[in-house]
């Protein structure tokens, strides 16, 4: 009898449960916070936690380096033999010559390609707008328009004019993807899938975008190459030139420096050609993206300020920081990009002018490119947050609108 007792309330306890482990269970996980590179909607890849930012293509960077590499080590090793031999004071310092300008040709590489080009933060949703300025600008049906999927009473123009601050104007566009208008000179690289500011171009050979943060850098890589590559080619010929005897005896004895000379030769041609290039452009204060979309060989450029003052905006203006910190702590269910933005058939080509520019409201001179939120500010300024602190984008969609163009 006490045995059956001792049974029914050993199954009653084990039918016994906690309330609140139902509750449990039926509650959704919490977020786990990540940061913003781990989520980051751009086909860029990261390194060091998201302190360096490299394109897709960055693999390009083995192949490049390689290329410059192979060609240094060979020429060093040349004039390290040649200092047990000959002359070593003279085969020093050019062995010296050659290690400084590849150690700086490799590292302005480097630099070039590990660092942010100066992306634009996306926003998580369109500009929102009221029912006036839907009805005001719905009366301009010339006008190629912005339609959201996710804010079907929304009409916005897709390209619009701005004023700059020399009374210049000139056109922003709408970027679908990232859902702003772009700053002025900024574009979308369809290879890293991210809004740049004054966008170059996106070079193969450093696997990186060529923008406002970098573009410093990538004078300073393809200058540095050329100066290596007719470093490398005079002091070959020298080698050369410098033996007791006749000049195709010399070759056919020293056929490493006659390849050097070869390769040199082909590579100044490429590397030379495209330092003069920018440089032209530099002078100019030209893009290459603007140089071959807008020709302004044929019309004013409203960016160019003087030979001078163009050198000095390029090459010697402080760089800016970055408008977003990749390390900054973001909850998982947090989207940086909702929704996708539809655009109409008609493609009117108004970026170069080919129709008057209309007056817009409010709602149009809102430019949604600079600045972060400062809730993604820590103290002092400082952006790295521990996880607790970690924010919703989607909930603060606007980190552009500190900044407004004049509309024209």
């Amino acid at each position: 009898m006490n045995d059956r007792k001792k049974r029914i309330m050993n199954r009653n306890k084990s039918q016994i449960y906690d309330s609140s482990s139902i509750h449990m269970e039926n509650s959704p996980p919490k977020s786990i916070p990540k940061r913003i590179y781990q989520v980051w909607k751009g086909n860029n890849k990261f390194c060091c936690g998201g302190r360096m930012i490299f394109g897709p293509d960055a693999s390009s960077l083995f192949l490049t380096s390689f290329l410059i590499g192979c060609p240094a080590i060979a020429f060093c090793t040349k004039m390290v033999v040649n200092i047990t031999h000959d002359d070593p004071v003279f085969n020093y310092q050019m062995l010296l010559g050659g290690l400084i300008l590849t150690v700086l040709d490799l590292g302005f590489l480097f630099l070039t390609s590990s660092r942010d080009p100066g992306i634009i933060p996306r926003n998580s949703l369109p500009p929102e707008s009221s029912s006036d300025e839907v009805n005001y600008l719905s009366k301009n049906p010339s006008l190629d328009w912005v339609m959201s999927s996710k804010t079907p009473n929304l009409r916005m123009p897709k390209i619009k004019d701005v004023i700059l601050v020399n009374g210049k104007t000139v056109k922003v566009k709408f970027c679908d993807t990232c859902l702003l208008y772009r700053s002025p000179r900024a574009s979308h690289c369809s290879i890293c899938n991210n809004c740049v500011q004054r966008f170059d171009h996106h070079c193969p050979w450093v696997g990186q975008c060529i923008g406002l943060r970098n573009y410093p850098f990538f004078i300073s890589f393809i200058s540095s190459s050329t100066a290596l590559c007719i470093y490398v080619f005079l002091c070959s010929w020298l080698n050369i030139l410098r033996q007791d005897c006749g000049l195709w005896d010399a070759m056919s004895r020293d056929i490493l420096s006659v390849i050097l000379i070869v390769y040199c030769f082909i590579a100044i041609w490429f590397v030379g050609g495209l330092t003069v290039f920018h440089f032209y452009l530099i002078c100019t204060n030209q893009t290459t993206y603007e140089n071959f979309r807008y020709r302004y060989d044929k019309k004013e450029n409203p960016f160019n300020k003087g030979i001078l003052n163009n050198f000095k905006e390029v090459l010697l203006s402080k760089i800016p920081p970055s408008m977003i910190n990749f390390r900054a702590w973001i909850s998982e269910d947090d989207n940086l990009s909702n929704g996708d933005c539809i655009a109409s058939k008609e493609n009117l080509d108004i970026e170069k002018g080919n129709i008057d520019s209309v007056a817009v409201p409010n709602l149009s001179q809102r430019i949604d490119y600079d600045g972060f939120d400062n809730s993604l500010k820590g103290k002092g300024g400082a952006f790295d947050d521990p996880p607790n602190n970690s924010f919703s984008i989607s909930n603060n969609q606007n980190f552009h609108k500190s900044n407004e163009f004049v509309i024209a």
